[in-house]
């Protein structure tokens, strides 16, 4: 790497670190001066400006008027309402999930979707899960996982399309990366309600995933029974779907969700 571009990235993170400082700040004594700001993080005025004009225009702080200073914004209660919600929907599926991987004997995890992503909030392994790691915080792309394809299968049209439209990643030689392949399986996913993925993520691993849904019926999570490619096949996923799905179901009624009737 040029010393270019090793002192552009080092200023970067110079930047996102001074920023952050600048939140702590109002964060810790509510409205501030720039002046005020710039004597507390030991950075010229200048710089406290600009970054306050940046987080500013991000949503993230704002100026109080009659005091003349600047205080967070509601951008920053956002943010933390998406970490609230994902700690919330662990607490209340919390003892479905238990249950569930009892009787499944089998790894439960809840993902929620994170733009091309599935990321895993939570996981309960089961008695009989061999060695699986713990995969919660990891990341993965939508199409080769149960939990990705339950979210591409109930996204809006236009979000989907922008997905397929993008070269399709191939994990392993069992990954779906065919385009009309990929939308007859997502209709498949429609029309059972629940999707199943057989080594396309990774050798060894199948899994079977269905949706947990918010109040207003919007997808906001996918609950998820992962394991042995042997334990989770054509024979026995019959027997994993239908507690798979009152489980969802169950989670989805704690979390405001009101089938119609």
């Amino acid at each position: 790497m040029s010393d270019g571009r090793r002192q552009g990235r080092d200023n970067s993170v110079h930047s996102v670190d001074r920023a952050i400082s600048i939140l702590q700040v109002l964060a810790q004594r509510g409205v501030v001066g720039v002046t005020e700001i710039a004597n507390e993080i030991s950075v010229h005025k200048s710089t406290v400006s600009r970054l306050i004009a940046t987080l500013e225009a991000r949503g993230m702080v704002e100026q109080a008027s009659t005091r003349g200073g600047y205080r967070l914004a509601y951008g920053v209660q956002r943010l933390a309402d998406g970490v609230g919600k994902q700690h919330d929907l662990t607490v209340i599926s919390r003892t479905v999930c238990n249950r569930l991987a009892e009787e499944l004997k089998e790894t439960v995890i809840v993902a929620v979707h994170e733009g091309r992503t599935v990321v895993s909030i939570d996981q309960v392994n089961g008695s009989d899960s061999l060695s699986i790691v713990n995969r919660v915080g990891q990341s993965h792309p939508l199409h080769p996982t149960s939990a990705g394809k339950v979210f591409l299968a109930y996204m809006p049209p236009a979000e989907l399309q922008t997905y397929l439209d993008a070269e399709l990643e191939r994990l392993t030689p069992h990954t779906i990366v065919d385009r009309g392949a990929l939308e007859s399986e997502l209709e498949t996913v429609r029309k059972h309600g629940y999707a199943r993925v057989d080594e396309e993520q990774e050798i060894g691993l199948a899994a079977v995933a269905a949706p947990i849904r918010a109040h207003d019926g919007q997808v906001a999570a996918a609950l998820v029974a992962s394991g042995p490619a042997f334990r989770i096949n054509d024979d026995t996923i019959p027997g994993i779907v239908e507690p798979l799905l009152s489980a969802a179901a169950e989670i989805s009624e704690r979390n405001g969700y009101r089938k119609a009737g």
